[in-house]
């Protein structure tokens, strides 16, 4: 994505103790877990290979699109009947280990460097456990950590832009180096060819994308100072809690 330079996690600080944070790779491999993604791997394998059967029928590229779609929704909705519930589920329980640990904010372990209270333990127990998992009765309190979607941020139009100018360059001049490179009479030009090709990218990159990185990371620091924020982190690493500031960076970006 454009904007991940701009919002690259950092690591969480030790006294900070109301960060909580969760190993999902450890959650996954959960029995319940593996058992109902290989049920769903079965279903799709299934799904697959009907619709390459089906596929050898289809005569045009709109009928192609339409059987495409068609199985892919009954991929999705397999997906959300065998895995939803449990994920669901795994959601309620970070939600009450955090409500019982006071944490205002649950991230991936990943992100993690140091410090924070890793709670995938907790999680897994509540999660396993006969019982019915009951829903926090407060919110998280609020958090000095924020976080961006950087999905929302890469659909504003001037980055959209940025981006299909970008990926119609890259498209362009991956034709004309290859044109090159098949004209190349040894290693050291291809080399030479490859160095060129990546710079003529890069420098492109600096002229249409660095510009609205540089503006993306502005608008971050400003927001999270006036919120009193001591970090930001990509929406994609968040579990549960933090305070969204993506509107408010979306708004600062788009003046």
């Amino acid at each position: 994505m454009l904007l991940g330079i701009a919002l690259a996690p950092g690591a969480i600080a030790a006294d900070i103790t109301d960060v909580g944070f969760i190993d999902q790779a450890d959650l996954a491999n959960l029995p319940v877990f593996v058992n109902a993604n290989g049920a769903l791997a079965a279903d799709k394998a299934k799904l697959d290979a009907q619709f390459n059967a089906q596929l050898r029928r289809v005569r045009s590229d709109a009928q192609r699109q339409q059987l495409a779609m068609q199985f892919q929704q009954q991929y999705t909705d397999r997906q959300r009947e065998i895995v939803g519930p449990l994920f669901q589920r795994a959601q309620m329980a970070i939600a009450a280990v955090a409500s019982t640990r006071n944490l205002s904010i649950v991230v991936d372990k990943r992100i993690v460097i140091y410090g924070g209270q890793d709670v995938t333990k907790d999680v897994e127990a509540v999660f396993s456990s006969s019982q019915a998992i009951q829903p926090p009765a407060a919110t998280p309190p609020p958090s000095s950590i924020g976080f961006v979607d950087q999905t929302v941020l890469d659909g504003i139009p001037k980055v959209q832009s940025a981006n299909n100018q970008m990926n119609q360059f890259e498209s362009t001049q991956r034709q004309i180096y290859a044109a090159k490179m098949a004209q190349a009479h040894s290693d050291s030009d291809k080399r030479a060819i490859l160095a060129d090709y990546n710079k003529t990218v890069s420098d492109k990159q600096d002229q249409l994308l660095k510009p609205l990185v540089d503006q993306t990371k502005s608008a971050t620091s400003d927001v999270a100072r006036k919120k009193g924020l001591i970090l930001v982190v990509d929406r994609a690493d968040v579990i549960y809690g933090g305070t969204d500031i993506t509107t408010d960076v979306q708004n600062e970006i788009g003046k």
